[in-house]
Parts: structure tokens; C-alpha cells; sequence
């Protein structure tokens, strides 16, 4: 099979590899669409840690063609979408639920204590447990449940009530499927900054209440002009300390900072000690998702309650992921999604 290989910082090769078998509790997966995360940019970049030669990819959903011994959940033709997380189930965290938090955590092609190749390939092969049947649904579209799983995930981390007022700083993928699962969650209103103007005009089709464009407005001022004060909870989907400042600018007293963009792990940043406690404001992070976080985004996006084929603009190759890296990094487009076939 081809895979697309992470072989050191900054370089990609398509490699010609054995074809994996299932073990036991295993199925093969041939893959039909593996969308690009930005914690695949940054593993490409070595600001996220990641061992080399390996394969990326943790957004993905394809056909089972082959399956292990014990396996009888699955069998060679359905068509599923992949939980990339796999936890040990034994340490306390597993224990009480929170698998994201697991001590022994395994990644497919992900972030994680131990992180297997994933699925920018032909073919990738995952615990049967961790895939979740799609039906009919595209690939492309089931290929987003896990970054979907993770903003549910994020909501769920805000203790958010039906009525409370969201801002999210940052339109891009990510940003526009935080904004549609506040919007399920029932936040209201809902203000999003944006600076690119596609990405604000997509924005309030999907649901936004309003919109602010930073380099024509101080988000801190027409923020809380648009949302009628400041937030109940401020959501940056960036990863950079400014405008996780100013997230965190527009969250009201007692409100939350969510904190869900991806981070450079050398950042750092101050903050006031005093203003925590004064203004009993929380800053939750949100790392990744649980089972449970993934069977309900894939229901979402079943059911089309979910606008994700707005958000897939780009279709390549296994051969083209570096560009995808530099189209990412300017801010061209939305969600890149590599088909393993589209190169041949």
C-alpha cells in the first residue's frame, strides 16, 4: 500500500509499505478520506512531539475489508468512521470516564502517550472498538466526526446552559463546528471574530448571531456591543496567546475561557491571579473526546443536524499533504481532505 510518512520535522514521503493485518479485536480499514487537523500541521512542524518514520492521520472513515479473529461487531464491507483515541481502561481516569485524560493513552496518528501510524494511507489498521458504523453517510462527512466529537467535547467542558452568551474567536474549521455545536448546546447569542471575510460570511450562515471583522473593530469593544455585555463563555479556536487574551477579555464574571485552539507547547503566558479570583472566571481546556463524544457526532452528522460538507473545500492526494501544510499556514480555504485514491 501507499502511505504518506512523516520520515523528520518538515518532510513527508509517499512510501510503499506491507498492507497491515488485523489482529485479534482488529479490523483493516481501507481508507476513503482522512481530513487534516491542525495537530497534524504541528506535528509536521515538530512544535507537537512525534516520533519518526510515521504515518498521520487522525480523521478518517473507510471500508472494512478485513477483520481479526474475536471480531464479530464487524465484517469486510461496512463502512465506518475512526475513534483515532485508544485508552487502556485500566488507569483511574478510564475508570471514572475520562478516557481523553488516559495515563496510557494510545493515538492512531494522533497526539498521545503512544501514537500508532494512522491513516494518511491506503489502508490503516484499529481496534474494532473503535470504529462506528456511518451507513451511507460520505466518508468525507464522517471523516469529520472526530474533530466534531472534540468541540462537543469543548461545549461540554463550558457546564454551558441553554441562553448563555458564546464567543468564539477564530472562523476556521474548527472554529465553524464549535459554532455550530454551541448553537445545538443553545447558546444564544452567539458572536464570532473572524478577519477573513469568506470565513465571517460562512459564519453567520451556520448559525452565528453576529459577526465582527478584528482589523476593522477591537473584538474587546464590539464583542460585548454585539452579545449586549460580556460573554458567559469566551471560546478561542486559534491557539495563540492574544487571542486567547482576549478571549478571555470578553467572558463575563463568573463565565468561562474555553481554551480550545491548539497551542504552540513552548507558549506560555501571564495572567492575573487575583482577576481569577475576583471575577471566579475559569479557564477550561479541552485536549480531545471520549467515546461517547464520537457516537453522538457521528449521529449528528447522520442526521444532518451538522453542516460539515460547507466546510471541506479541498480534496487531495497522499502526495500533496505538504501543500495542504502551506495552504493551512496562509489561511487558504477550509478543511483539506486527503483521498487516497485522488493522486493515482
Amino acid at each position: 500500500m501507499r502511505a504518506t510518512t512523516l520520515t523528520d520535522v518538515g518532510e513527508i514521503e509517499v512510501q510503499e509499505r506491507e498492507r497491515p493485518e488485523p489482529k485479534p479485536n482488529e479490523v483493516l480499514v481501507e481508507v476513503g478520506a482522512c481530513s487534516v487537523c491542525m495537530t497534524d500541521y504541528h506535528m509536521y512542524h515538530g512544535t507537537f512531539a512525534a516520533p519518526t518514520p510515521l504515518v498521520l492521520g487522525h480523521e478518517s472513515a473507510g471500508t472494512v475489508v478485513d477483520v481479526g479473529t474475536d471480531v464479530d461487531t464487524f465484517a469486510a464491507g461496512d463502512r465506518v468512521a475512526i475513534n483515532p483515541t485508544v485508552p487502556c481502561n485500566a488507569c483511574s481516569y478510564c475508570k471514572r470516564g475520562e478516557t481523553h485524560l488516559c495515563e496510557n493513552n494510545t493515538s492512531i496518528g494522533g497526539a498521545g502517550e503512544t501514537i500508532l501510524d494512522g491513516a494518511f494511507a491506503e489502508y490503516v489498521r484499529v481496534p474494532a472498538i473503535n470504529v462506528e458504523d456511518i451507513g451511507e453517510m460520505s466518508f468525507e462527512r464522517a471523516a469529520l466526526a472526530e474533530p466534531l466529537a472534540c468541540c462537543l467535547h469543548g461545549v461540554e467542558q463550558t457546564d454551558l446552559t441553554p441562553g448563555d452568551s458564546v464567543a468564539i474567536i477564530g472562523a476556521g474549521p474548527i472554529g465553524l463546528l464549535l459554532l455550530q455545536s454551541f448553537r445545538i448546546a443553545g447558546a444564544a447569542p452567539i458572536v464570532v471574530s473572524e478577519p477573513d471575510d469568506e470565513r465571517r460570511e460562512i459564519a453567520a450562515e451556520l448559525g452565528a448571531d453576529a459577526v465582527v471583522d478584528p482589523e476593522e473593530e477591537d473584538p474587546e469593544t464590539a464583542i460585548p456591543e454585539a452579545a449586549g455585555g460580556a460573554v458567559d463563555v469566551g471560546a478561542e479556536a486559534i491557539g495563540l496567546v492574544p487571542t486567547i487574551k482576549q478571549a478571555n477579555a470578553v467572558t463575563a464574571q463568573g463565565g468561562s475561557t474555553l481554551v480550545f485552539g491548539v497551542p504552540d507547547q513552548e507558549a506560555t503566558m501571564e495572567v492575573s491571579p487575583f482577576d481569577i479570583f475576583f471575577d471566579e472566571v475559569d479557564y477550561r481546556g479541552s485536549f480531545s473526546l471520549t467515546t461517547e463524544d464520537f457516537e453522538r457526532a457521528v449521529t449528528l452528522l447522520q442526521q444532518g443536524r451538522i453542516d460539515a460538507d460547507t466546510l471541506v473545500t479541498e480534496r487531495i492526494g497522499l502526495d500533496d499533504l505538504p501543500t495542504a501544510f502551506e495552504r493551512m499556514e496562509n489561511g487558504e480555504g477550509l478543511k483539506k481532505v486527503v483521498v487516497p485514491g485522488a493522486s493515482d
